[in-house]
């Protein structure tokens, strides 16, 4: 069978334009004969149907592309085709390593009976929410409007217009599977009955809906007499987060448990202004506990997505770039803080971990790996007492005594390891049985990974390797941040503006709030860890961006998308951090940072517009916006100033360097070089003019607001200076 026969056989389409089916033809030949799609429609071992997903770049879309469903990509030829045709829009959200997504890409759109109801009577569009975030964020909140809950895969119909009137999330293909009494082929035929019979019914539904949504992602008006906020909000959060703490396990009481659920961070900051036990005890075993568990990949390290149950021990398998790029913040932040080698074990493991797996040859970072492999979720990661016996030998019984490992095991007769009593002794002897583990591991059949790499997670990535490096005193991670932003500022920055996703050569879609924010915030920590100017300036280039097209200046703050990105049906103003912090709370401490480094009064202006902005979300919900409250814990302090200097010539002063990694200390920014370095940086930080090695020796300055304490080359009194601090 010819390629082009094939790519036109989509059962119920509509005869594809004859230039589509070449251009798919060609696309299919150009896979060449090694080619095996991800599809059990297969004749002759070449796929049966090809849909448009075949001519785009993201993992996700193509995962669909031999799905007997005629798929559009998001844009206009969808939309004119539904407006033509006369037909509802069903698009279909989701990404690459969703477990969920391809339970129902096999259930239902695999199933040839849907996919021709589908083909004969909708228009459907998939949507890869990691590249359309701004897409993903209005039509997750029509879903959540309607259900009160949201998630992916997100399936949400649509008029032409593109105006939401009906949606939800996992639908089964049939009634009364998986025990849900309506299936997804039902209510395709009851909502193309009202569509056609009903159409007022669906316009209004749409139009309630779409000012929901406006409503929801939109910039409210502020009271011009508000003030910016104390810190009573992070007071009130940290009341809450008491109340549902889970003492046994760490985390919040609830299941299923996400990392993000409790802000480790915030806990930390908390503790060092107060001295509440409580908090800190809250955050080290919270951090202790995860990292026993089953959600943390005790062989290979990193951390899978989330924990299904209260104890961090059955995950959904799946590795997310950003999940670890927060968490090796967290862990390394924690052992400044506590000092424990346990914390600093696992900052470095997870690090290690993206190094060997996550790191692409030019240096960025990729996205995620699946949960499934071989059919099957998580099989990749688990072990039965026979495997691990016939890898370890005579180390086996001490290896499985020390992970819980049983012969009945904990998931489906296999086994997840995990540690029920932590000991470092015992997991540094047990070394070279995980590696054997690795290797062995390494033979099977592996989780798919989606190569495409974000511009934000790279940046929260960044951040990671920068807060590693200084933690850790490891120049391996510095080198591996550096790495990374230069890869992001070569490859996705187009005549000064970024873009969002780049794969197979190729970056794509205008940039978000998200991605400025994150990198910008990764190259102030790669600063203050490298003392590369360049990453300074840098950061500074991308805030102008930032503010001549994000801002927002009725309110204050920042919208998702950009003054001349697409026209969608709301311009979004993020305002809730969730497994991701939102754009708006990583950059309002931006521009707090750059306040305190430039020494101008605008950044530090744009950051109490904005706290006036969302002084309402943060007064009545400070869990919703659990990163802005670093933010404030930020503006509430005393900020220090920290000026590190040393003579032309001369190697970084380590000792000096050592009392800033050993310390805990976050409201603080940092700059360091030599006598000629700090010269060339004293237009962009005023702060540093006039500052020099005292009698040719390594000098370090700890200043408030300008003000300075005496200078010291001693790093036993830089320490010193270092322990003041202000309470809330």
């Amino acid at each position: 069978m010819q390629n082009a026969t094939l790519v036109s056989a989509l059962p119920g389409a509509a005869e594809l334009p004859a230039d589509l089916t070449r251009r798919l033809a060609e696309a299919l030949t150009a896979k060449g004969p090694g080619y095996v799609p991800r599809t059990h429609h297969l004749k002759e071992g070449r796929p049966e149907y090809t849909n448009r997903l075949l001519l785009e770049g993201s993992p996700y879309l193509l995962q669909h592309a031999h799905n007997p469903v005629n798929w559009y990509p998001w844009g206009d030829e969808a939309f004119e085709d539904a407006r033509r045709l006369d037909r509802p829009v069903l698009i279909s959200i989701g990404y690459s390593t969703c477990h969920w997504c391809h339970v129902m890409e096999g259930e239902s759109f695999e199933d040839v009976q849907i996919a021709q109801f589908l083909n004969e009577n909708y228009v459907c569009i998939k949507v890869d929410r990691e590249e359309r975030p701004d897409v993903d964020a209005i039509y997750m909140s029509a879903v959540q409007a309607l259900t009160g809950s949201g998630g992916w895969p997100l399936n949400v119909f649509l008029t032409p217009g593109r105006a939401p009137f009906f949606g939800g999330t996992y639908f089964p293909p049939r009634d009364g599977a998986r025990g849900m009494r309506k299936g997804f082929l039902s209510i395709l035929a009851e909502l193309l009955t009202v569509y056609h019979q009903d159409r007022e019914r669906i316009e209004r539904a749409a139009s309630d809906l779409s000012g929901i949504v406006r409503d929801l992602l939109s910039a409210q008006a502020v009271p011009a007499d508000v003030d910016a906020p104390d810190a009573s909000p992070i007071a009130a959060a940290m009341s809450a987060y008491k109340r549902s703490f889970d003492g046994t396990h760490g985390g919040l009481a609830r299941a299923p448990k996400f990392p993000s659920q409790l802000p480790l961070r915030l806990l930390l900051r908390v503790s060092r202004r107060t001295g509440d036990a409580d908090v800190l005890q809250m955050a080290t075993l919270t951090l202790e506990k995860m990292a026993s568990g089953g959600m943390y990949d005790q062989v290979g390290g990193g951390f899978h997505r989330y924990s299904t149950d209260p104890e961090w021990l059955v995950p959904h398998f799946e590795k997310m770039l950003y999940d670890n790029a927060l968490l090796a913040v967290a862990y390394a932040e924690a052992h400044q803080a506590t000092g424990r080698p346990d914390f600093a074990r696992v900052t470095r493991e997870v690090l290690d971990y993206v190094l060997r797996e996550m790191t692409a040859p030019e240096g960025g970072f990729y996205s995620a790996t699946d949960a499934d492999s071989e059919g099957e979720e998580g099989r990749f990661f688990v072990w039965t007492p026979a495997e691990l016996k016939e890898a370890l030998g005579s180390e086996a019984e001490r290896f499985m005594r020390y992970y819980g490992v049983t012969e009945s095991g904990n998931f489906e007769g296999r086994n997840i390891l995990h540690v029920r009593e932590p000991d470092e002794a015992e997991h540094a002897a047990l070394a070279a049985a995980r590696s054997k583990l690795y290797a062995l591991r390494e033979q099977r059949i592996a989780p798919l990974r989606d190569d495409k790499i974000l511009t934000s997670w790279n940046g929260l990535m960044i951040s990671g390797f920068a807060a590693g490096a200084l933690a850790l005193g490891d120049a391996r991670y510095a080198q591996a941040g550096s790495r990374a932003a230069d890869f992001l500022l070569t490859h996705l920055r187009e005549s000064g503006r970024l873009r969002r996703s780049f794969l197979n050569g190729k970056s794509q879609f205008n940039a978000y709030l998200d991605d400025y924010a994150f990198l910008i915030q990764g190259l102030l920590d790669l600063y203050e860890v490298t003392f590369e100017g360049r990453w300074l300036r840098e950061a500074l280039a991308l805030a102008e961006v930032v503010e001549t097209h994000h801002a927002d200046p009725q309110t204050g703050g920042w919208f998702m998308t950009s003054d001349d990105h697409e026209q969608l049906l709301a311009r979004e103003k993020p305002a809730y951090d969730g497994a991701e912090p939102s754009g708006n709370s990583v950059h309002l401490l931006n521009v707090l940072r750059l306040g305190e480094l430039t020494s101008e009064d605008r950044f530090r202006t744009l950051g109490e517009r904005a706290f006036k902005a969302f002084a309402p979300q943060l007064t009545e919900r400070p869990l919703a916006l659990s990163d802005m409250l670093l933010a404030l814990d930020f503006w509430t302090d005393a900020p220090r100033e920290i000026v590190l200097v040393w003579p032309d010539g001369d190697e970084t002063p380590k000792a000096l360097v050592d009392v800033l990694r050993k310390t805990f200390l976050p409201n603080r920014i940092v700059v360091g070089g030599t006598e000629r370095a700090l010269g060339e940086l004293t237009a962009q930080v005023p702060l540093v003019e006039g500052k020099r090695a005292l009698g040719g020796a390594p000098t370090v300055f700890v200043c408030e607001r300008g003000r300075c304490e005496a200078p010291t080359t001693d790093p036993a009194v830089f320490a010193d200076q270092l322990q003041v601090t202000k309470g809330y």
